[in-house]
């Protein structure tokens, strides 16, 4: 049997609680933070199996895209109720602090478990709501488990320089690399050790129900689990596979695909032609090559307008490099549009005045913007534990926040 083969199919937390409600602990009123990426093997409602198995929820909660996923990015849906498990449930989108310590505060709750389905990069908001619930529960003395789900796009490596505090925002509260290579139970275990004794003063009562049959090198479509579109644009693992590094084209004046059946592999603008392809191509990237395409988006960026660019074609994802691949996509555009290439911005935020460089929150800092503005090759700002290439997440997390080995053991 080779390695990428898996002789038992991966049980994650939700599974093995419903299997064993004690695996939760102490709690007698318990909230779960879930949406419609919290399935159970069969694809029923996570809630309703640990309802039925006798964990003892009295509420749910939701994160951006809402419980249903009805919502497009930068959205949530409205406090309401379940109509599956028949439980209130309370919007935490764009709630943090104090406000989210009011809504946790009024369920009522003990216990907050988290099962959300993570894509592994640091600017997908699931990870940050994990993290704004680890501070309230830190705060309001509510014990946090994580029911634990893989990391879709493996484990096996991280890329990227960490966030500078200074730039922090819902797309990156605190320092881990843009592709972090842990799961969310991994990454719940490093903020808490870290972060959330920085802004609380102390650590939230953490506990992971880990996987069964999960190692590192597993890609979601090799854990036996079904996939469940983990965002409205996210429809597929290719997107996921692509979107640590095409994600940085929301910060861009190209259309990064929404309004697409395939956003985060198609990228392109107006003023694009064919010579970006084949100066991509001609780059040798690792793992990808690059189609010349044209679409058309029904919403979002260029909406209703024909453009023209690319569409990633990942060859070999176990070399395929999405933060490196991105960042040669971004110096190219500079070198081969410099006047038609630019930056969005976005608003500076609470307490801020004036506008940001979308870019900068992406990327954790402003040097990215600043080396393609200035036609430098960006793939030095990569560096991560010494190395511009991608490395193993032990190296910028520690190896006693990782709960699972790179490859399957025997027996």
């Amino acid at each position: 049997m080779s390695e990428r083969e898996t002789p038992v199919r991966t049980r994650t937390g939700a599974e093995r609680l419903s299997a064993d409600p004690t695996l939760a602990g102490p709690g007698r009123r318990l909230g779960l933070v879930t949406n419609y990426t919290g399935v159970m093997p069969d694809l029923s409602s996570d809630a309703a199996a640990l309802l039925a198995a006798g964990v003892p929820l009295v509420a749910l909660f939701g994160p951006e895209h809402g419980l249903r996923g009805t919502a497009q990015a930068g959205d949530s849906e409205p406090d309401t109720h379940d109509p599956v498990s028949g439980l209130p449930l309370h919007d935490t989108y764009r709630s943090s602090g104090r406000g989210l310590d009011a809504v946790v505060a009024a369920a009522e709750v003990d216990t907050l478990l988290f099962d959300l389905q993570d894509i592994g990069t640091r600017f997908y908001t699931y990870v940050w709501t994990m993290y704004d619930l680890l501070a309230t529960s830190a705060r309001l003395g509510v014990r946090f488990v994580v029911l634990d789900r893989p990391n879709p796009v493996s484990g096996l490596a991280a890329e990227g320089p960490l966030l500078d505090r200074a730039y922090g925002s819902f797309v990156g509260r605190a320092p881990i690399p843009v592709r972090h290579g842990l799961t969310a139970g991994e990454l719940a275990r490093h903020l808490n050790a870290t972060a959330i004794p920085t802004e609380v003063g102390q650590p939230a009562d953490l506990s992971v129900v880990t996987m069964e049959g999960w190692h590192r090198s597993l890609h979601a479509d090799e854990t036996g689990l079904p996939w469940v579109m983990p965002s409205v644009n996210i429809p597929t693992l290719d997107s996921a596979l692509a979107y640590p590094g095409t994600g940085l084209f929301e910060g861009t004046n190209l259309s990064e695909g929404r309004g697409t059946t395939r956003p985060f592999e198609l990228i392109g603008a107006p003023y694009v032609d064919g010579r970006w392809a084949a100066t991509l191509n001609d780059s040798a990237l690792s793992g990808v090559r690059f189609r010349e395409a044209w679409f058309t988006p029904t919403f979002h960026k260029y909406a209703g307008q024909p453009v023209r660019g690319v569409q990633l074609h990942v060859t070999d994802r176990t070399t395929f490099a999405p933060v490196r691949t991105a960042l040669a996509m971004l110096h190219t555009l500079r070198t081969l549009y410099p006047c038609e290439f630019g930056w969005r911005t976005t608003a500076a935020g609470a307490g801020g005045t004036g506008h940001r460089h979308f870019i900068d929150l992406l990327w954790g800092s402003g040097s990215l913007r600043q080396s393609v503005d200035a036609g430098k090759d960006p793939t030095p700002l990569l560096a991560l534990a010494g190395s511009d290439s991608p490395q193993h997440p032990a190296a910028w997390a520690g190896e006693e926040v990782l709960l699972y080995p790179d490859t399957a053991t025997a027996g």
